[in-house]
């Protein structure tokens, strides 16, 4: 009886992660044909409360069946490499002391901010750099309008992703 009722949580736990895909999917699904542009399968992801770099998501488009005339990727292909991430638990949100430490790390002073140069300097040089749609976007809504300064232990807590609000499975 136990063995049934694992088995039968298994499968209704598969049944909730592929219906969550699903609808994730559907909404960059603008033909309703079940395919997406693959330009969007890093959105459709982290919609899903994974947070994977790009490197990681050329990796994932790897092990997905992409039509490479079209550009598109259908539901039925990205649909069971998708639900082993979630159920692997791959590319969860970075806990929020880790973020204040790298923000620390950026911090040379230990003032406990970061000028407006500096974080431009270091997120366009270092790592996987933003691009600068994106460091625009950082910008407008990090910074402190008088001071034009970042100040992180504030910010990071914005950055703080609440599991349990993105990811609604019992694992």
């Amino acid at each position: 009886m136990l063995r049934r009722t694992a088995k039968c949580f298994c499968c209704n736990l598969v049944a909730e992660i592929e219906k969550k895909i699903t609808e994730a999917f559907e909404v960059f699904d603008r033909e309703s044909n079940k395919t997406v542009d693959v330009r969007e399968i890093g959105c459709i992801i982290r919609s899903l409360g994974c947070f994977p770099n790009e490197a990681e998501v050329q990796e994932l488009l790897g092990q997905i069946e992409v039509d490479e005339l079209e550009g598109f990727v259908h539901l039925k292909n990205f649909l069971p490499v998708m639900t082993k991430v979630l159920l692997d638990k791959r590319f969860w949100p970075i806990p929020e002391d880790v973020i204040l430490h790298a923000f620390e790390a950026l911090d040379e002073n230990k003032c406990g901010y970061i000028t407006k140069e500096d974080l431009v300097k270091h997120l366009t040089e270092n790592g996987e750099p933003f691009t600068e749609e994106e460091m625009e976007d950082m910008l407008a809504v990090a910074l402190d309008p008088e001071t034009n300064t970042l100040n992180y232990r504030d910010y990071r807590i914005k950055l703080v992703v609440d599991e349990s609000k993105t990811f609604p499975f019992n694992i």
